[in-house]
């Protein structure tokens, strides 16, 4: 599968580190492709990823991955804003104010993206623990979950399946609408970590009896 990844950094590298080695195709849309940071990123990728514009990527991708900070969301949103068709995961976490987009109370930022790039079929996933998890998504015995959600079945399975390749479970809570959960959940992830000191090597797991 040809996957790109809008964003170079600790979520988009990762990501396209282990997919690149699970055999898919990996181009990765950033503003300066020469940039030494995305140069990296390209060498930890064992140079089986490529580096290209925002609209290149995303023209040449079957999935396209949203992994930049939610400040950026506007930026790239511009760039691809007549592409469609393709399946949009959205990583991103509207932690800080965008006053570009700003978010109506009840919304969340993929239902914004979904609204404002109507022609993806946006799926929420992979926003629900820190990048450094990433690589390893054991917990002792137990998979950590991806959370996934979005208004295409198709999509979901797709995304569900890509997950399953990192090593997660993957548990389907809905439709977009559920979006706003996850993005909570997020906040809540970085609190624990971070506000009340446990560390980032934590996630979430449904148990089921």
């Amino acid at each position: 599968m040809k996957i790109g990844i809008i964003g170079a950094g600790n979520i988009g590298g990762t990501l396209g580190r282990i997919w690149s080695a699970k055999g898919h195709s990996i181009i990765y849309g950033v503003r300066n492709p020469l940039a030494p940071r995305v140069q990296t990123v390209l060498e930890e990728s064992e140079h089986k990823a490529t580096a290209a514009s925002v609209k290149e990527a995303a023209m040449k991708s079957d999935v396209l991955v949203l992994a930049t900070p939610w400040e950026a969301i506007g930026e790239v949103a511009f760039q691809i804003v007549d592409i469609t068709g393709k399946i949009l995961i959205d990583c991103t976490n509207p932690v800080k104010p965008n006053p570009e987009w700003p978010l109506a109370q009840g919304s969340s930022a993929a239902e914004e993206i979904a609204k404002r790039l109507s022609g993806f079929r946006v799926v929420k996933a992979f926003n629900t623990l820190g990048a450094g998890n990433l690589s390893d998504v054991m917990f002792g015995a137990v998979h950590a979950d991806a959370f996934i959600c979005g208004d295409d079945a198709e999509a979901k399975q797709i995304v569900s399946e890509l997950a399953k390749e990192i090593g997660f479970d993957a548990v389907d809570v809905g439709g977009l609408r559920s979006a706003e959960m996850l993005e909570s959940l997020a906040k809540l992830w970085i609190t624990l970590a971070y506000s009340q000191g446990i560390g980032p090597k934590i996630a979430f797991k449904l148990l089921q009896k």
